[in-house]
């Protein structure tokens, strides 16, 4: 069995809810062991059998037959999520302002170059592999860029964690 940060996109927000106790209870079914969830966000770290994205999928199909809503899972290795978080290539003024946006897949070049001709202001993106690393010059609740738009037009899903969230679920990985 192999850890893996799981991460759920999309989670306890516009009427998709999903108790932590309940992804932990999913996990568990699906084979995986020494499970625990970090805040009510979708964010889950456990042993996980076979091939993690099997177990992905097997989640995705567990998680839309209970509760009735499709939701992406993007998981990674803690050593992912540790390379992720020294990557992040912009200045940190405020953790919770600077994000780091696990992808399903890796932007082609002209995704990206579509997605780079959006404004930002004072906002700043970047994708390195299948990370999008974001640092909001005001806050996530007052963005100056068009995210959405910009998450569109890169073609790939994915799932944003703040800088706080990302350590600790290192920390929980390391346990």
């Amino acid at each position: 069995m192999a850890t893996r940060i799981v991460l759920l996109r999309a989670v306890n927000v516009g009427g998709a809810t999903l108790p932590m106790a309940e992804l932990r209870a999913l996990a568990t079914e699906l084979g995986a062991t020494d499970v625990a969830t970090y805040i009510a966000s979708g964010n889950l770290v456990a042993d996980v059998p076979g091939d993690p994205a099997a177990f992905d999928r097997a989640l995705e199909k567990a998680v839309e037959e209970r509760f009735g809503f499709a939701r992406d899972v993007i998981s990674r290795t803690r050593q992912q999520v540790q390379a992720a978080l020294e990557a992040h290539p912009f200045d940190v003024v405020e953790p919770k302002f600077s994000y780091v946006s696990f992808l399903t897949g890796e932007p082609t070049a002209d995704a990206l170059a579509t997605a780079e001709t959006y404004e930002t202001i004072d906002d700043r993106w970047q994708v390195i592999g299948t990370e999008m690393h974001i640092r909001y010059a005001d806050g996530p609740g007052r963005p100056q860029m068009k995210g959405d738009s910009i998450g569109r037009a890169l073609g790939v899903a994915g799932t944003a964690r703040n800088l706080n969230t990302v350590k600790k679920l290192i920390d929980l990985a390391d346990r």
